[in-house]
């Protein structure tokens, strides 16, 4: 997927079609800050790895916290399906370093998508406001885009789903509503 000249021209007709369960997910380069460090992060990072791809509007906020920090207590039930969390916003990587030492560290990377490329490529962006919606992509070891929900920006997600879905996915079968990890699946898809 090619990135735009500038957010102007970002999330017109051709922007967004791309994005399509069961299909390649669109890749990114961002800058990241995780534990005192800054580097970039490309979704080809991951390959062999379940990825969930969290937007959040922007750091210093009121539900955002909430959020991140129950996704990073949840990290070793992500680490247990292989999965890695990336959590993106529109903030820079200061932003987020000065944001963490009122928070604290996180288990997980948080990903700078100053320019909006990444958040209109995924149509979360409110272009107006300059921010993203909270929207969660799940991401397959393959780059496919298996699953993803995206809320208005006042509801917070529930991390204990995500973990669901990916158990789900890893089943290759066909899960009823509700499936639970241990509970009888409805046999192979």
């Amino acid at each position: 997927m090619t990135h735009h000249e500038n957010t102007e021209d970002c999330c017109f007709d051709s922007c967004c079609r791309n994005l399509q369960i069961g299909k390649k997910a669109p890749t990114f380069k961002m800058e990241g800050y995780y534990k005192g460090d800054k580097k970039h992060y490309h979704l080809e990072d991951f390959k062999g790895k379940w990825v969930v791809l969290f937007f959040y509007p922007l750091d210093f906020t009121f539900v955002c916290p909430t959020e991140l920090i129950e996704l990073s207590k949840k990290h070793s039930d992500f680490e247990k399906v292989n999965a890695q969390v990336l959590g993106v916003s529109v903030d820079s990587v200061y932003s987020h370093e000065a944001w963490l030492k009122e928070i604290g560290d996180l288990e997980y990377p948080l990903l700078s998508d100053i320019t909006k490329h990444v958040s209109c490529d995924y149509n979360v962006l409110l272009r107006e406001e300059g921010i993203s919606l909270r929207g969660a992509f799940i991401i397959d070891p393959d780059g496919i885009l298996k699953s993803y929900t995206v809320n208005d920006l006042t509801i917070g997600r529930n991390v204990d789903e995500l973990v669901r879905l990916i158990k789900a996915f890893q089943t290759g079968d066909l899960c009823p509503v509700g499936w639970n990890e241990g509970e009888k699946t409805l046999g192979k898809a």
